[in-house]
């Protein structure tokens, strides 16, 4: 399984709503997605589904992500969502096929969270995911804690630069 982690682009400021929730995409987070979004089909053409985090500037990010790829299907992961347990997309992962590439969209600390479970068994955050960024992770077999590869990690601007 090929695996690809992006963190949601630039968003409004939190101070300007009272739920994180809600928060959408700058123009400027939305122009960059959209040359992040296609750098990443440059790196990598194929991808079989999208799920993000119900949280509207995730999916506003893996909107941008789907139409590189020429509509894609997204599927809305609560599992995704800021604070939820690794074990939960665990899980998740464990019911795609094994010859499936899949991108989560998602947030941050949990996306570096996320990716320290996957290589290397804990959920420590070496892995850090700006605004935009993206990183490939290879599975021989189904996804299990420690058991992924590290292909690539690029922040949005390396991506732009690929298309």
């Amino acid at each position: 399984m090929k695996l690809v982690l992006i963190r949601h682009a630039r968003a409004e400021e939190r101070a300007l709503f009272r739920r994180d929730r809600t928060r959408a995409l700058t123009e400027d987070g939305r122009r960059r997605m959209r040359k992040a979004a296609r750098g990443l089909y440059a790196l990598l053409p194929g991808i079989s589904q999208i799920a993000t985090s119900p949280f509207l500037r995730a999916r506003q990010t893996a909107e941008i992500v789907a139409a590189a790829y020429d509509g894609v299907e997204i599927a809305p992961l609560p599992a995704l969502a800021p604070g939820e347990p690794a074990r939960a997309l665990l899980a998740w992962l464990h019911a795609q096929p094994e010859d499936a590439v899949l991108t989560l969209v998602g947030h941050e600390p949990d996306l570096g969270r996320l990716a320290g479970v996957l290589l290397c068994g804990k959920p420590s955050g070496f892995v850090k995911f700006k605004k935009g960024a993206a990183a490939l992770i290879e599975f021989a077999a189904t996804p299990s804690a420690g058991k992924g590869t590290l292909v690539w990690l690029l922040s949005a601007a390396q991506l732009a630069d690929l298309s």
